[in-house]
């Protein structure tokens, strides 16, 4: 069927100079074409035969943690500067847009993932992004920072930040509680539900990131 031929066509080699069928398509491969080719350069292909022998599959792990890394780094730097010129603080582009660009990838892999029948590895897969984000992800540049600049911790400034982890549990137990209830099968009435949920979380978040819930001795607003 055409899922199966999108998966076969899934597993070949990259086509640099594909620009799809569509405007849009062309459109699209303009506008990726020159991040696409960087990579196209420095991430060996392993699809391709000429480096299919099993000797370059590392060389292409790190050169994605690489380029992973990198782009990471420069979606930071633009959050950042961003909230920093339109006013918007740090942990609010934190809940946001960073929280959105960091997922997205989760997303796609769980969607690829659930489209070929696996459901329970999407699931796990997301879960354990986020418990290597939690216990990996936050730890080790607090470790980096605080040997390099001889800091003894790293200041987190945000007043609502013991309620929202609070709330984080909360939510955990929401989630387990609606899979349960659908029977443990992903639906989209599950679907619609999670989502509800997400924005219930990021409703309350800047709420209270914007002192509105709570009073804040320092806090944004006023």
């Amino acid at each position: 069927d055409d899922d199966d031929d999108d998966d076969d066509d899934d597993d070949g080699p990259v086509d640099l100079f594909d620009m799809g069928d569509t405007p849009s398509d062309k459109l699209i491969w303009a506008f990726k074409f020159p991040l696409a080719a960087m990579m196209y350069v420095t991430i060996p292909d392993v699809n391709n035969p000429r480096f299919s022998s099993g000797k370059w599959f590392w060389l292409t792990f790190f050169m994605s943690i690489f380029w992973i890394a990198l782009l990471a780094f420069v979606m930071v730097w633009m959050a950042t500067v961003i909230g920093l010129i339109i006013g918007i603080p740090d942990p609010v582009m934190g809940l946001t847009v960073l929280a959105a660009g960091t997922s997205i990838p989760d997303a796609l892999s769980s969607l690829a993932v659930a489209r070929k029948g696996h459901g329970d590895m999407a699931v796990s897969s997301s879960i354990g992004s986020n418990v290597f984000d939690i216990l990996i992800g936050l730890p080790v540049p607090w470790f980096l920072a605080t040997t390099a600049a001889g800091m003894d911790y790293v200041p987190i400034n945000s007043d609502g930040l013991n309620i929202m982890v609070l709330m984080l549990f909360v939510m955990v137990g929401l989630v387990i509680i609606t899979i349960r209830a659908s029977g443990w099968v992903l639906t989209r009435k599950l679907a619609w539900m999670m989502m509800f949920l997400y924005a219930v979380f990021v409703t309350f978040s800047l709420l209270l990131e914007y002192c509105i819930l709570i009073s804040c001795p320092c806090g944004m607003g006023g």
